[in-house]
């Protein structure tokens, strides 16, 4: 029998929740049956919040049977164990899980380390809100599904892991609770519990109640921010160009309340914000930043408001291209830097008060060089506060005589007169066929060089004129040389007449031959012909325009003649040139001569020679004297 209970210890059961201990017995009482009636008090669950364990009924019939100590000490021992997990329990901190609302909390138990050796079951309860204990679930090592014990909200929402772990859907606030798990073996039995907490993030912040419009320099209710449905509660922080905005209690204020659904728990936090704006403030950027410890921060949406503040200045602007020349529409554009903006204003056009209505402009059409003044623009209301404008309009007149196409004859002056008249220095510049001239040339005598296209430009700045005459120059055909040569290859004569005139002359040839090219520039004609004489010519250049005409003649040789001309030539070149060769030594020798009589002279010396050379000088002294 004592054999049979170390191998079969009493069952646990959790089928009665009444945590009551059958203790019922037909057989009289004895000393181990009263053992056993105190053991139970203890391990009973209504006198513990071990579990509800209860031993099964033990039969008294053992008495008198063999091993009955064998027996009595395993039940003591077993019973022992209880009594140590009951009395000396385990430590008492407790851990902490962060669950997220409307989401599955998993709940561990003891991290995992659950699974001691002789496991009967896993219980899972919890601490109501009344501070009494709560059933949820046991599960039965040998089986495979838990048993629900549950009777509240919790019933359809516990299960449990293959881990032990408690797992809880749809978490909410009301999860937040202290649970325990309660692991018994044959040897032990320890509890774990764990709090849990649930967290929410918050919307993202929202600013609403915004004020239409801040005033310069007065604390106004900017808005508020609102960031719902969080746990724990948002804190909110307000920023201005994503700088935080800090309480004063002057300029600043801040006030911040939170407020708990009934329903959900949930926590809604709401911050109203009263600020001082300036004129600065017209593009600063309002926002509200949501902290929580779900994290990150979110932010809401920027917000701008228009600042109110009185006109402290008025501006006159000229709307027009610059310059302003006449026939221009020019604008006049009044401003004032109030916000809101003016949009009424007096304008004094050059002493005359002109009012415009709903709108800040006036415009001057086809101005005039006699519009050039002085502007004003003011407020309705305050004609001190006022501003001024120089208007001055651009004007160039030009005056060129002559123009147009202009006809002279050659040797005749020409007076050319530029007037001008601007609103501020000129620039003159002269061009001749499209190339820029340093000044124009005075034509006290034209010549033919002279003809041309001549333009002036005169400029201001944003304004140019250009004004122009064409020059003729006419003149008779006057030639102004006629020459020939021989050709490259010494066949050929090539006659050139050159001839001036304007319109350009036309040439006649007195014989025949080939034109090779014909150029005019500059009233200067240039004509060639070319020629095979047979026989010594005169040739005659005959030019002719509307104005006159000239001649001129050459001679042309045959090829032979011109041949014997050139060897006549040579041969009276080559005695030409010995003759002044012989005169040449001969002049040198009597200076060499000279210069020896007068160094003898002059020594009284007797030169030293021949006898012959002696007598010789003795008879030119002679002479000399005679």
């Amino acid at each position: 029998m004592g054999r049979d209970l170390l191998a079969n210890p009493p069952l646990l059961s959790t089928a009665r929740p009444d945590f009551t201990c059958d203790l019922s017995t037909e057989q009289p009482p004895d000393p181990f049956n009263a053992l056993n009636q105190r053991v139970l008090s203890i391990l009973c669950p209504t006198t513990s919040d071990v579990g509800y364990i209860s031993l099964l009924k033990i039969s008294s019939d053992y008495k008198g049977e063999p091993g009955f100590s064998i027996r009595m000490r395993s039940v003591i021992s077993l019973l022992g164990a209880f009594i140590a997990a009951a009395v000396f329990q385990t430590g008492s901190c407790v851990e902490t899980v962060i669950g997220l609302y409307g989401e599955t909390i998993e709940v561990p138990c003891n991290n995992g380390n659950n699974k001691p050796d002789g496991l009967i079951f896993t219980k899972w309860k919890y601490v109501k809100d009344d501070g009494s204990p709560g059933d949820l679930l046991v599960k039965q090592a040998q089986k495979d599904e838990a048993t629900v014990s549950a009777t509240d909200g919790y019933k359809s929402r516990v299960s449990i892991a293959a881990n032990s772990s408690l797992l809880i859907t749809q978490g909410s606030l009301t999860d937040q609770r202290v649970f325990t798990c309660m692991v018994v073996s044959l040897t032990n039995l320890k509890e774990h519990s764990v709090e849990v907490k649930v967290y929410k993030k918050p919307s993202a912040p929202v600013i609403k109640n915004k004020a239409k419009e801040l005033e310069n320099g007065k604390l106004t209710q900017l808005g508020e921010c609102v960031a719902e449905s969080a746990n724990p509660a948002a804190y909110l922080i307000w920023m201005k160009n994503n700088q935080p905005l800090v309480d004063d209690g002057k300029t600043i204020i801040i006030t911040s309340a939170i407020t708990k659904d009934p329903a959900t728990g949930l926590s809604s936090t709401s911050s109203r914000l009263q600020y001082t704006a300036s004129k600065e403030d017209v593009e600063s950027q309002f926002t509200c930043t949501a902290n929580h410890v779900m994290g990150p921060d979110q932010v809401s949406a920027p917000e701008t408001f228009p600042i109110h503040y009185p006109t402290e200045k008025v501006s006159l602007q000229v709307v027009s291209q610059s310059p302003i020349r006449e026939g221009d529409d020019v604008t006049l554009k009044c401003q004032a830097d109030g916000n809101p903006p003016p949009t009424s204003f007096n304008f004094n056009i050059k002493g005359k008060k002109v009012t415009v209505t709903d709108k800040d402009v006036y415009t001057l059409t086809g101005i005039t060089r006699a519009d050039t003044g002085v502007y004003k623009c003011s407020l309705l209301d305050n004609d001190v506060m006022e501003s001024t404008q120089m208007v001055t309009v651009s004007f160039l007149d030009v005056s060129l005589t002559p123009t147009g196409k202009v006809l002279k004859s050659l040797g005749e002056k020409l007076e050319v007169s530029l007037e001008k008249n601007a609103s501020t220095e000129a620039k003159v510049t002269w061009s001749k066929d499209n190339r820029k001239l340093d000044e124009l040339p005075e034509f006290s005598k034209l010549t033919y060089s002279d003809a041309g296209l001549y333009v002036c430009d005169v400029s201001i700045e944003g304004i140019k004129r250009s004004l122009s005459f064409e020059l003729t120059v006419e003149g008779g055909p006057n030639i102004m040389s006629l020459t020939k040569r021989r050709s490259n290859d010494g066949k050929h004569k090539i006659l050139t007449c050159e001839a001036e005139g304007s319109p350009k002359p036309d040439v006649q040839w007195s014989v025949n031959g080939t034109n090779d090219e014909t150029s005019y520039f500059n009233g200067k004609a240039t004509y060639k012909l070319t020629v095979v004489p047979s026989k010594n010519l005169t040739v005659s250049c005959h030019v002719t325009n509307k104005l006159g005409f000239d001649s001129r003649n050459i001679s042309v040789f045959s090829q032979k003649n011109e041949d014997g001309a050139e060897q006549a030539k040579v041969i009276v070149g080559v005695m030409v040139g010995l003759f002044l060769a012989a005169a040449l030594v001969g002049l040198i020798y009597w200076l060499y001569i000279k210069k020896t009589r007068q160094g003898t002279w002059k020594t009284g010396e007797k030169e030293t020679g021949t006898s012959e050379e002696s007598k010789k000088l003795e008879e030119n002294n002679h002479k000399a004297d005679v």
